[in-house]
């Protein structure tokens, strides 16, 4: 079962109106989140990344945030390793400091998007020809902000019942954009060719064979995969929810109403203990198969099955996001009011670097000054390449503005863009 994204536009909201909100609530309590993960090895590819106790300065205190990975390798487990001991860092080190929570949470799908890039940039450096998908999950009070390249899924079932994708599949197979995107970029698309005219398996990308349109590593395919990741970032009603990330060794078997319906009732770890044996059961050990399971529940209740069954003949997906109506979101007085649905503050799957890191905020509150936007390589004034240069069909962007890339991480942009032969920078370090 692929991930579906809605074609209609989301209505997002601003994370000042949250804020004000929770003060107008006398600020709901931080949620506590439970975890539990589990896993059958079949090429021992599959990475996670659990940590619930991260800390960042806030003022004159600190907030906490919890932290989960799941990192799903081929052709070895080089960039899978990598890429759990290093995106984080990446991550944090492209967010400026002294931000308040509502700056910080804002600058978060950009910064994920800078540390995914250089993650992958320094791994090619080494030459290895490794590859992973990423699902990345960073969970801040009720707000959560998913970021991931491939095809693991990450997905959230409410405590209302409602079934939410937060992560994008990038196979070729079912990702008509990406096709387009591949082919106009240089790369070929097409099914294994066994001889004779006949053609077997998934759709794959040509040179290399790969079957995803995004990735960390492969270095030895054309840079049009990309490691750009879709991001989408939503704010929980206090009522709390289950949080499932796992590779595709689950989502090739069972689907997402399957995963969280045959683990009801259990506690975390259980239940990704649950999930993976279901999976297993019905196909075989064919693949890695891993999975995390995240409660996500209000520290004013104990823990407690998440979340109740539902009724019988209720549709298994609703739309991606309940709208609000244009006279609710126009009413000052309503939109302090905490909602009991999921609400979706940021959306957005564009493989273009230069839209991903333009910004509407003050660019202080998105990148620190004087350095790469992706590598954070400092430079001095006047010496990055603005994320605008080049051509553009959008006469208001200007090249002085920035952010600004250094010489590198601009080179590696045109060669995602598909403005540079992929060739130029591989060869004779492959092996």
């Amino acid at each position: 079962m692929s991930s579906t994204r809605g074609t209609e536009q989301h209505q997002t909201v601003p994370l000042s109106v949250l804020l004000k909100r929770e003060l107008a609530n006398e600020k709901v309590e931080n949620p506590e989140i439970l975890s539990g993960q589990a896993g059958q090895s079949k090429k021992g590819e599959d990475f996670t990344l659990l940590k619930t106790d991260c800390q960042r300065a806030l003022g004159d205190g600190v907030t906490t945030y919890s932290v989960f990975g799941l990192f799903d390798g081929h052709n070895g487990s080089a960039a899978a390793i990598y890429t759990k001991e290093n995106l984080l860092n990446n991550v944090l080190g492209a967010v400026p400091s002294d931000l308040n929570r509502d700056e910080w949470l804002a600058a978060l799908p950009r910064a994920l998007v800078a540390g995914f890039v250089k993650t992958d940039k320094d791994f090619q450096e080494k030459a290895q020809t490794s590859g992973t998908t990423v699902t990345f999950v960073m969970i801040e009070g009720w707000v959560i902000t998913v970021a991931s390249v491939g095809d693991s899924r990450c997905i959230l079932e409410s405590a209302e019942g409602d079934i939410y994708y937060l992560s994008d599949d990038h196979r070729l197979e079912s990702n008509e954009e990406e096709r387009v995107r591949i082919t106009a970029s240089g790369g070929e698309v097409g099914r294994l060719n066994t001889g004779g005219g006949a053609e077997i398996g998934p759709l794959r990308c040509w040179p290399g064979g790969l079957c995803l349109s995004r990735s960390i590593g492969d270095m030895d395919v054309g840079e049009f995969i990309v490691p750009v990741p879709y991001v989408k970032q939503v704010k929980m009603s206090s009522a709390g929810g289950r949080i499932i990330i796992s590779s595709d060794g689950v989502w090739d078997t069972i689907s997402a109403e399957r995963a969280l319906d045959c683990c009801r009732g259990m506690p975390a770890d259980t239940a990704a203990a649950q999930i993976v044996k279901e999976a297993v059961q019905t196909k075989g050990l064919r693949d890695d198969t891993t999975c995390i399971v995240v409660d996500v529940l209000p520290t004013e209740k104990p823990p407690a099955p998440l979340p109740l069954p539902k009724k019988q003949g209720r549709g298994v997906f609703k739309s991606m996001f309940r709208k609000k109506s244009s006279e609710s979101s126009s009413n000052v007085n309503n939109e302090f009011i905490e909602p009991d649905v999921v609400e979706e503050l940021f959306e957005e799957g564009s493989a273009n670097l230069s839209e991903r890191l333009d910004t509407k905020y003050p660019l202080c509150n998105m990148f620190k000054l004087f350095t790469c936007a992706v590598c954070q390589l400092e430079m001095k004034p006047g010496e990055g390449i603005s994320i605008h240069a080049g051509p553009s069909k959008d006469c208001k962007l200007r090249p002085w503005d920035g952010p600004f890339l250094c010489i590198s991480c601009q080179e590696k942009k045109e060669a995602m863009e598909g403005r540079r032969p992929s060739g130029d920078r591989r060869g004779s370090d492959s092996d």
